[in-house]
């Protein structure tokens, strides 16, 4: 529907509208909708996914607000639902991630591009499959911290705990969910071999790898790009040849 006026609350989904081709239909995104570039210096901002400006929005006059059950807020969301369709994501894994890219393709009627992009995605992570098996890597113990003051880590339903299954990865703290504060005493923290240190949402530095290395010096840490372990959607196309790279400084 060349009518259409979309909002999309999530970074993730703003980046898979682009490679949809719906440039024009594309009203508004939020502040941290930072790809493509040129959408975050063209288009209209509207929040954070946390924050909305819910007048903002309506005076868009969107046909369709895309909106994610993890990123965004319920009671944000449902204020939205009387001014336009309104489509929630729910993507927790690999296969919900591949069926969100198809609900969005089948809303926006560009189910045909979004059937190619699967493909592709698919292709990608079968080569990461092929090249861990070629390799021999085996499963390593780790941890991923998404936040710091309290630090925080990956929980095992989450999109970043498959991805991290998908790089033959066992996360310590897969039996948590969400995203648990770290009690450093706990054994899931102490059978942690390797610790990722991502680059969102707390932008993770050298400076606190080190600090961390300090304390902990028996285990490996790394800082790990935010964006190929928790961007699902078009990002994945993209997260394979990362996540190949990324385990060739494990070795």
């Amino acid at each position: 529907m060349q009518n259409q006026r979309i909002v999309s609350l999530v970074p993730s989904i703003t980046e898979l509208l682009y490679e949809l081709g719906l440039g024009d239909q594309v009203v508004g995104i939020t502040k941290f909708c930072v790809h493509p570039e040129s959408w975050f210096c063209s288009k209209t901002r509207i929040g954070g996914t946390k924050q909305i400006h819910i007048g903002k929005i309506k005076s868009l006059n969107p046909t369709l607000i895309i909106a994610s059950k993890e990123e965004n807020v319920k009671d944000q969301v449902e204020a939205l639902m009387d001014c336009a369709e309104m489509l929630v994501t729910d993507v927790v894994d690999y296969d919900s991630a591949l069926e969100m890219i198809a609900s969005i393709g089948k809303a926006t009627c560009k189910s045909t591009i979004a059937s190619t992009i699967i493909t592709n995605i698919q292709k990608e992570f079968q080569h990461l499959a092929a090249v861990l098996k070629y390799k021999q890597l085996h499963s390593l113990p780790c941890a991923y911290l998404i936040w710091k003051d309290p630090y925080m880590v990956a929980g095992g339903d989450t999109f970043i705990h498959a991805m991290l299954q998908k790089i033959n990865c066992h996360n310590t703290y897969m039996n948590h969910l969400r995203y648990p504060i770290v009690q450093f005493q706990d054994q899931e923290w102490q059978n942690a071999q390797i610790v990722f240190l991502s680059s969102e949402p707390y932008p993770f530095k050298e400076i606190h790898l080190n600090e961390l290395r300090s304390l902990y010096p028996e285990k490996t840490f790394v800082l790990a790009d935010g964006e190929m372990f928790s961007w699902y959607g078009s990002r994945m196309l993209y997260a394979p040849s990362y996540f190949i790279k990324l385990l060739e400084l494990l070795k």
